[in-house]
């Protein structure tokens, strides 16, 4: 991570996500208050067998990305009476907590006669909390404006670590996926604003790391990113809204016409004249 790609990379990967939380959970709030409350369709199954797959093989180039750039430790931990890159392997650590929680999800998913309801929750926010705390201590010795752009971020992860932990008592609570929805977008888009801070492309002026009113630039920031994050939650949650209404009015209409035509007594003697010519 220590470029601007290596923030890029894992700021794509929370935001990817955080764009499909944003779509994916009021379509299943929705779908939901036409069915029976816990009761999980297939096609909602696949959906979340998916999601896992896709999450475990982002957390997989993360850690192959980490390992085996050509500066990486490539697997060494400890080499000549010295650590080997222990940044690349503090990354890498955080990409394998969230392996393990698609590789959790898959598994609640094939086998949930088996897997305890609220397992996948549990890990996601171990997950979530894991990279937090790595944070925390990933930032010392550091200018100024590295240790407090980094910093900030510990909002949105033990934010998202507590919501998550909720989600185990409270599941399939709309609010509480929302919200986790939003710190995961702000987490993205949070990421990609450190790599344009600390490591800016196409040749443009680099920050001054140790003056104040770039701290404080950078911490007014945060809060417009957030403020993006949810307009982006909030305006999905309404697309989806408008879409599914859309949709429903269309194929009721369809049945309300043929219910009208039904009952209009043209229509029946045109029945009854036709049974009797037969």
């Amino acid at each position: 991570m220590a470029n601007f790609k290596g923030h890029a990379l894992p700021g794509s990967f929370f935001l990817i996500f955080g764009l499909w939380w944003s779509v994916k959970y009021p379509l299943k709030y929705f779908h939901q208050k036409e069915l029976k409350k816990n009761r999980l369709s297939q096609q909602q199954q696949r959906i979340e067998i998916t999601e896992g797959a896709i999450k475990t093989a982002f957390a997989i180039i993360g850690i192959l990305a980490e390992q085996f750039v050509p500066d990486g430790p490539h697997l060494h931990l400890y080499n000549e009476n010295h650590w080997m890159k222990l940044m690349n392997w503090q990354h890498s650590t955080m990409y394998l907590f969230f392996g393990v929680s698609g590789i959790v999800d898959m598994l609640t998913y094939l086998y949930f006669n088996i897997v305890p309801l609220g397992l996948d929750r549990v890990v996601l926010a171990m997950a979530v909390f894991s990279e937090g705390f790595l944070f925390y201590y990933h930032v010392h010795n550091r200018p100024p404006l590295d240790q407090h752009i980094h910093s900030l971020l510990l909002f949105a992860l033990f934010g998202g670590s507590i919501s998550i932990s909720l989600e185990v008592i409270f599941r399939d609570n709309i609010v509480l996926e929302l919200f986790r929805t939003s710190l995961l977008i702000l987490q993205g888009t949070w990421f990609w604003q450190i790599g344009f801070v600390l490591f800016p492309p196409f040749g443009t002026p680099e920050w001054d790391q140790k003056d104040m009113d770039n701290i404080m630039f950078i911490t007014m920031c945060f809060c417009w990113h957030y403020l993006v994050a949810l307009c982006i939650t909030g305006i999905n949650y309404f697309l989806v809204y408008c879409f599914l209404t859309r949709v429903k009015r269309h194929a009721g209409g369809e049945i309300i016409g043929i219910q009208k035509l039904k009952s209009d007594p043209t229509y029946q003697s045109a029945l009854l004249s036709g049974s009797d010519e037969e």
